[in-house]
């Protein structure tokens, strides 16, 4: 956390000028060498390793479109998925967010799409325009279907905003499972040693489907990568 606190300062202010002085993508760019610098810390001071597996999945070219939907364990992947990937992103987060000193503020400056959760009409249609924007210039908008972060070993309920994101545009859905909550937890501020996967599925076609038959594809392979890739978490689920 010392380590975050004393980086996220200066970078904060990095991320700032930038966005004022150039396009929008170079603040994203800024942004993400700190969440390599957060990662490297991870891996140095609390001895976390990262083993991803699927990159060969993602799509190709500076012009295609995906619609990332991966569950949540943990603050860990929102700092680490944004460092795999070849394209920018864009986040849908509710708009407190906004408001934590130095991060919320750098992400107010960067093209993201943040909702207010109270009104999910206008939420829903708030993230369906905004994404169909972002994903015609070439960014990926990412979302954790389960809402909040869910514990190792459990997986919450999936909401469809993603897949009909998805739909709506003719973006591809990416499913990615994460084991992050094995080494840092979603509750408390210990943090252990250890191995965390990431496995990134292949793209699944959104064109003619239906959103919530798509999601419950998704869900499903979500479920049994996770299965996989941290078998001793589902031993007794």
């Amino acid at each position: 956390m010392l380590w975050m606190v004393l980086t996220v300062v200066p970078w904060t202010l990095a991320v700032l000028v930038v966005s004022w002085v150039a396009p929008r993508r170079y603040a994203w760019w800024t942004a993400v060498s700190w969440f390599r610098v957060v990662m490297w810390g991870t891996r140095v001071i609390l001895g976390v390793q990262f083993k991803v597996l699927g990159e060969e999945h993602l799509p190709l070219g500076k012009a295609s479109a995906a619609v990332l939907l991966s569950n949540h364990q943990s603050a860990l992947e929102t700092l680490l998925l944004p460092t795999l990937m070849p394209h920018p992103l864009a986040f849908v987060f509710k708009r407190e967010l906004l408001k934590v000193p130095f991060f919320g503020w750098s992400m107010a400056r960067l093209d993201m799409i943040h909702i207010d959760r109270e009104s999910r009409s206008e939420a829903m249609k708030h993230v369906i325009a905004q994404g169909c924007r972002l994903l015609s210039q070439g960014t990926w908008v990412i979302m954790f279907p389960e809402g909040t972060r869910m514990p190792r070993g459990g997986i919450g309920s999936f909401q469809t905003a993603g897949t009909r994101l998805a739909v709506q545009s003719g973006a591809p859905v990416v499913p990615i499972a994460v084991a992050t909550a094995r080494c840092w937890p979603k509750d408390g501020f210990v943090k252990h040693a250890g191995v965390v996967t990431v496995s990134i599925g292949p793209a699944i076609a959104s064109v003619g489907r239906d959103p919530k038959g798509l999601m419950r594809e998704v869900e499903a392979w979500i479920d049994t990568e996770l299965r996989r890739i941290d078998p001793e978490a589902y031993r007794t689920a």
